[in-house]
C-alpha cells in the first residue's frame, strides 16, 4: 500500500538524489540502476519476495542495506519508548490509585482537572514547551547533541528525559482518568463495602483486591499507549533531533526512498502485532482464567 501510495506523489527519488540540474538521460540511468524504471507491480513482488529470505532491500539515500539502519537507529526508539512507558506507569498508576482512594477531596478533583488538561497537549508541543522550560530557560537538561557513546544508563536516562516526558505527559493524564474511573467502579462492589465492614485497613482491600481487578482494563489502556508511542517518537525524534526510526522515517519520505520507506513500515507494524500479543500473555499472567483468542 506504501508503494501504491508514493507512486502518485510528487518526487523523483533519482531526480532528488541528482539535483534539478540533472538531465534527463542521467536520471534515466539512474533509475534503471535502482530498478525504478519497473513495473510497480514488480517492484512489490521483488520486495515481498526479498523480505521472505530476510532481506529487507537497499536504501536509495543512504546506499546501505536497509536492515543496517534499522540496527543502528532501532536502538534509540526502543529506549525511548520503554523510557517513557516507565514514567507513565511509574506516575500514572500511582497518582490513579491516590485520586481514587480521595475521592471527593478538593485535591482530587484539581489532579483530576489537570489530567484533562494533559490530555489535550499533544506531544510535540509538550517537547517545545519542556525545551523552552527546562532546556533554555532553566538550563537543567540537553535540548540537543544526544550522542550516547561512552555514558553510562544514567546519563542516557538524564539526556532522554525530556523526549520521553514529552511522549509521556498525555499517557499519563489518559492512565490516571482511565484508573480512577475503573477503581471507582471497584471500589462501589459489594465486596469492597464488605473488606470494610470486616475491619481491613484502605491499603489492604485497596492492593491485595480492588487494584488486581482493576489492572486487566488498565493493561489494555498501556498496550494501546505503548503502540501510539512509538508513533509519537516518530514526532518527537524530530522536534530533540534524536538518531531514531522517527527521524529516519521523515527522512526516507522527503528523499522519497521507496525501499526504507516499506521496510520501516513492515518493521513498525511488526512491532504492534508483538506488542499487542505481549499484551495478550500478560492477561494471563494477571488472570489465569482469561485464554488468549477467547
Amino acid at each position: 500500500m506504501i508503494l501504491f501510495v508514493f507512486q502518485i506523489l510528487p518526487g523523483n527519488p533519482a531526480q532528488i538524489i541528482l539535483g534539478v540540474e540533472a538531465d534527463e538521460n542521467q536520471i534515466k540511468v539512474l533509475e534503471e540502476e535502482l530498478g525504478l524504471n519497473k513495473p510497480i507491480m514488480d517492484r512489490y513482488l521483488d520486495w515481498i519476495s526479498g523480505i521472505l529470505r530476510g532481506e529487507m532491500g537497499r536504501s536509495i539515500k543512504y546506499k546501505m542495506p536497509v536492515a543496517n539502519l534499522l540496527k543502528t537507529r532501532f536502538p534509540v526508539t526502543l529506549f525511548l519508548t520503554l523510557y517513557s512507558l516507565a514514567l507513565t506507569i511509574c506516575i500514572g498508576v500511582p497518582l490513579g490509585l491516590w485520586i481514587a482512594a480521595k475521592d471527593g477531596k478538593w485535591y482530587s478533583v484539581f489532579a483530576s482537572t489537570l489530567t484533562q488538561l494533559g490530555v489535550s497537549i499533544p506531544a510535540f508541543w509538550m517537547g517545545f514547551i519542556l525545551i523552552h522550560i527546562f532546556g533554555v530557560k532553566l538550563g537543567w537538561f540537553p535540548t540537543f547533541g544526544f550522542n550516547l557513546s561512552g555514558v553510562n544508563f544514567l546519563q542516557k536516562m538524564y539526556r532522554y528525559f525530556l523526549p520521553a516526558l514529552a511522549i509521556s505527559v498525555s499517557n499519563i493524564a489518559i492512565v490516571v482518568r482511565y484508573l480512577r474511573s475503573t477503581l471507582l467502579d471497584q471500589i462501589r462492589q459489594e465486596y469492597v463495602r464488605t473488606a470494610r465492614i470486616k475491619g481491613l485497613k484502605t491499603h489492604q482491600w485497596l492492593f491485595r483486591h480492588v487494584l488486581r481487578n482493576a489492572l486487566i482494563p488498565v493493561l489494555t489502556i498501556l498496550g494501546i499507549i505503548m503502540t501510539s508511542s512509538i508513533g509519537g517518537s516518530i514526532v518527537i525524534e524530530n522536534v530533540f533531533a534524536l538518531p531514531g526510526l522517527g527521524s529516519l522515517m521523515v527522512q526516507s519520505v522527503s528523499s522519497r526512498d521507496f525501499p526504507l520507506i516499506q521496510s520501516l513500515v513492515f518493521f513498525i507494524a511488526t512491532m504492534v502485532i508483538l506488542i499487542n500479543f505481549a499484551v495478550d500473555v500478560l492477561y494471563q499472567v494477571i488472570d489465569p482464567r482469561i485464554q488468549i483468542g477467547e
